[in-house]
């Protein structure tokens, strides 16, 4: 990304789970991960835009609106930039293999990174048992899943005019919950087990909103998180190691509220309805 004051910079960076659309979405803290980090190549690892959100109420403030117009505006100053749709904007898989506005769509891809290591790029949702087999639950999981989301924007929109960081309530109780840890420990092992069918070294998903980079029996699987609940991103650095980085974490609000009235960009802060 050819960010405009960038602090780093990266061989390829990997994004998912924005889930644009939605009153949860940090589009915030992510269009500051924008302005401020670098690379030739982005992934769009799934779910960008939350389709099954937009299908039941329009939300869209102008910070969703400068998060799409800013990707595009990378893809037009040379960033390859390539879009691995998920479960919630599954629409745009009917668009494989096309190119538009200089954003490649793929249901997959193989990524080679700089050490010559190859990893299965994928959204992650073919092994969610729910998603496939139990799509009505998938949909109940949702809307309980957004009214946490709303809670969670109410309690940092409290923390941050008392001046404390981000915190994801949502994040919190998902590793407070037994069926939960479970869930996720399945998902990891099911994508790892893919990658080992390809013959890959590792796999790059999302899906799951838990950032994560771990060996499971010889395969490295990596999760790049999300951008609603621990706001993560994967970074590829130029000898061809990987890293999460935990922008809301890295960045305080100060910092954020400072970078924009510097550019002068205001942003519509998520309003706490669901309606």
């Amino acid at each position: 990304m050819a960010a405009e004051d960038a602090s780093a910079r990266y061989r390829t960076v990997f994004i998912s789970d924005v889930h644009l659309g939605t009153r949860g979405c940090q589009a915030e803290l992510l269009l500051d991960f924008i302005r401020h980090v670098a690379c030739d190549r982005l992934y769009l690892v799934g779910d960008i835009v939350d389709g099954w959100k937009l299908r039941s109420g329009w939300h869209w403030p102008q910070a969703h609106n400068d998060v799409v117009q800013k990707v595009l505006r990378l893809a037009r100053k040379g960033v390859e930039v390539i879009y691995v749709p998920g479960n919630h904007d599954d629409r745009i898989r009917d668009f494989c293999g096309v190119h538009f506005g200089g954003v490649i769509v793929a249901r997959d891809m193989i990524h080679q990174a700089a050490d010559g290591r190859r990893y299965l790029v994928m959204h992650g949702d073919e092994f969610d048992g729910v998603v496939q087999y139990a799509p009505w639950l998938a949909f109940v999981g949702d809307w309980a899943y957004r009214t946490i989301l709303m809670l969670n924007t109410l309690v940092n929109r409290v923390r941050r005019r008392l001046g404390f960081g981000y915190w994801s309530l949502s994040a919190f109780l998902k590793v407070k919950v037994k069926n939960a840890l479970q869930f996720i420990e399945d998902f990891e092992s099911a994508v790892a087990a893919e990658a080992r069918r390809r013959g890959v070294d590792g796999v790059i998903c999302g899906h799951i909103h838990k950032a994560e980079m771990r060996d499971i029996e010889g395969v490295t699987y990596i999760n790049d998180g999300d951008w609603v609940e621990s706001c993560t991103a994967l970074v590829e650095h130029f000898d061809g190691r990987m890293e999460i980085l935990h922008w809301a974490k890295q960045r305080s609000w100060s910092m954020i509220d400072r970078a924009r009235r510097v550019s002068g960009v205001e942003i519509e802060s998520p309003e706490p309805s669901l309606a």
